[in-house]
């Protein structure tokens, strides 16, 4: 059914239709990693408490947190992956809806040409070159709405793309950081047979790393360059709000292609996760 749809779309939108699709394909992938990260996390610390090894277990139960938090950060990053190929689907719809007018001005050219061939004296050639006019003109606006979309929302989706991107990274250096603190505790030094290990003394300095680290996440702050943009005076028809009146080509053309961008857009949480608690694993449908 999904490449049903694909060939089903206009020409104009296959490219980006097939990008969207193809990042629908990544953020599961992350979502799967995520799990099997959590997953993992998990055994880490099974394992480190079936060694009856106290500095093991002790070690091995915190590293399995941070990992878990790690799992967490890839969920979240596929979350902000589905905002940016919503915005995507903006730019899409938009260029799905500009094909029609497109199509429309090659189709009504082509009856003409047709026409001073074949029948040079026909009646109606001057209707369909005062139709081709009004094509011509309902196409100007559909591609200057296309353009400007188009350049919008591509810096926003991949604002969002590399803030994302920042943040898991950040998030996660921070994490495996504060993983290294903690393996700087646990005591390698060999030891003979008949030896009994000194009991694990570093217990409370390895919780108070847990808490560095959560810590840490609540405090994080993203510190991006700031993407400027001058598209706050495009009006609500994807013209410049101060030229939105200018215009007398029929305003069902400009409808037309805003109603293609007023699909709902779920909100998400993207608040830092704790590190004892985990949170509830989200699910979306996608296109």
């Amino acid at each position: 059914m999904a490449s049903l749809r694909g060939m089903q779309q206009p020409e104009l939108s296959k490219k980006l239709f097939k990008i969207i699709k193809s990042e629908n394909h990544v953020i599961g992938a992350y979502e799967s990693a995520s799990r099997e990260r959590i997953s993992i996390a998990s055994q880490i610390s099974d394992w480190g408490e079936a060694t009856g090894d106290d500095s093991i277990s002790d070690i091995s139960d915190k590293i399995g947190v941070l990992m878990s938090e790690i799992g967490e950060q890839e969920d979240l990053f596929a979350q902000n992956l589905e905002d940016y190929r919503s915005v995507l689907k903006q730019i899409r719809n938009t260029e799905s809806s500009v094909q029609p007018s497109r199509d429309q001005k090659v189709k009504i050219s082509d009856e003409i040409q047709r026409l001073k061939y074949k029948e040079p004296q026909s009646t109606k050639l001057v209707q369909l070159e005062q139709e081709l006019v009004r094509a011509e003109a309902q196409n100007l606006v559909a591609e200057a709405q296309l353009t400007n979309i188009t350049r919008q929302k591509l810096k926003e989706a991949y604002d969002i793309h590399s803030a994302a991107v920042i943040e898991r990274a950040e998030k996660q250096i921070m994490l495996a950081r504060h993983m290294r603190r903690l393996l700087q505790l646990l005591d390698d030094t060999p030891v003979v047979p008949g030896d009994v290990r000194p009991a694990f003394e570093h217990s409370a300095q390895a919780r108070q790393i847990l808490n560095d680290a959560e810590e840490d996440l609540r405090e994080w702050q993203p510190s991006n360059l700031e993407i400027p943009s001058a598209a706050t005076d495009m009006g609500a028809n994807l013209m410049p709000a101060s030229t939105a009146g200018e215009s007398n080509v029929d305003p069902s053309v400009t409808d037309e292609v805003q109603a293609q961008l007023e699909s709902p857009r779920k909100e998400r949480d993207v608040s830092g996760s704790t590190m004892v608690q985990q949170e509830q694993e989200q699910e979306y449908q996608r296109q």
